[in-house]
């Protein structure tokens, strides 16, 4: 009976399985490297998309606050012109009481009184002034309290002629301003319709240095 020695040809069949291993794993780990390396390049893809989209996004949002401080700027603006306007038609609605004022002043003034200072602040008037005497005073609180549109004078101080260097009592007094009736300033406004502009001007005679007297 002839006999037959198997062992090279499982040899060779053993390796050639091996072989076949060998070239099954290299292919896996070749597969395996390129899905990393497409998976590495997919998200670096979506990296840059994602950092260009915020940059355009951080670039917006850049103009949107450039013109959010524009305007913020014009608001300020209109805030500062529509103070200003109201200012100017306080001072327009205010010139007729002014002038009033000035008109009532004129005709309290006695003898002997002038005016040196008047300050107003709202509807509160101060008036600094020199007299020839302490009677003087009295008779011009007197005849400010008779008018229409001041209300009751507050002497705030006087000093005498004695103590000044002027030979006149200095004084100061407060009063407010009283709005006064529709009727009235209906009459008032007829009364003056002949004065230019309606703005009375005051005349300054020549006085003591330092007092004005207007009459």
């Amino acid at each position: 009976m002839a006999r037959i020695n198997l062992l090279p040809w499982r040899e060779a069949a053993r390796q050639q399985r091996q072989k076949d291993f060998l070239t099954a794993g290299g292919i896996a780990l070749g597969i395996t490297l390129l899905l990393a390396v497409l998976v590495h390049l997919f998200f670096e893809e979506r990296i840059h998309d994602q950092q260009t989209r915020n940059q355009y996004l951080e670039s917006e949002i850049a103009k949107l606050n450039i013109k959010i401080k524009e305007i913020q700027d014009l608001e300020k603006t209109k805030a500062d012109l529509l103070s200003r306007m109201e200012i100017i038609q306080q001072l327009q609605k205010s010139r007729p009481e002014i002038v009033r004022l000035f008109d009532e002043l004129v005709t309290a003034i006695p003898e002997g009184v002038y005016l040196t200072k008047i300050e107003q602040s709202g509807r509160s008037v101060v008036i600094e002034g020199r007299a020839q005497s302490n009677a003087r005073v009295s008779a011009f609180m007197r005849k400010v309290e008779a008018s229409r549109s001041i209300g009751k004078p507050r002497l705030m101080l006087i000093e005498n002629k004695d103590k000044t260097e002027t030979g006149l009592s200095h004084f100061r007094l407060s009063f407010d301003q009283i709005s006064p009736s529709p009727e009235s300033e209906s009459n008032e406004k007829k009364g003056s319709a002949s004065t230019a502009d309606g703005v009375w001007q005051p005349v300054i005679h020549a006085q003591p240095p330092g007092a004005r007297s207007w009459t």
